[in-house]
């Protein structure tokens, strides 16, 4: 990400916040910045290590929290890829796109999204509103056909 869209990125979770009530204090801001920062795929602990490289008093329980409360809110999501602990990803609009190769286990990421259409037909047949998605697709990548 660029630093414009890093800004506006973390301007529109802030706004979350703001609007559910919450603020965003000074170990939440870096705890967000430092995901922006890592594009939004680390592990909690992953991410307690980047924050205390230039804060050590942000702490453990302080990350667990905000990536729950910022989860409740739909910005990001944790997602299990075989791993154990969960990756939190950001949503961006609210999707967010994988595929990942059953030889590797490579991830690739792409933004390409026609999904909307479906997300409306599902939201009509089944009375639900949908709020966002998160697509894995699995197969093999060029190096392991």
């Amino acid at each position: 990400m660029n630093e414009q869209s890093l800004d506006t990125r973390l301007n529109e979770i802030q706004m979350a916040l703001k609007q559910k009530g919450y603020r965003l204090t000074s170990s939440r801001q870096k705890i967000v910045q430092a995901l922006l920062d890592c594009g939004g795929h680390i592990t909690a602990d992953g991410l307690l290590e980047v924050i205390h490289q230039t804060d050590i008093t942000v702490g453990r329980m302080t990350v667990y929290r905000t990536l729950e409360l910022l989860s409740e809110l739909g910005l990001i999501r944790p997602v299990y890829q075989g791993t154990g602990a969960a990756h939190y990803i950001l949503l961006d609009g609210g999707h967010h796109h994988h595929l990942i190769c059953s030889g590797c286990d490579a991830v690739f990421e792409f933004d390409e999204c026609g999904l909307q259409e479906v997300g409306k037909l599902l939201a009509e047949r089944f009375n639900f509103a949908v709020e966002g998605h998160l697509v894995e697709f699995y197969g093999r990548c060029q190096n392991c056909q």
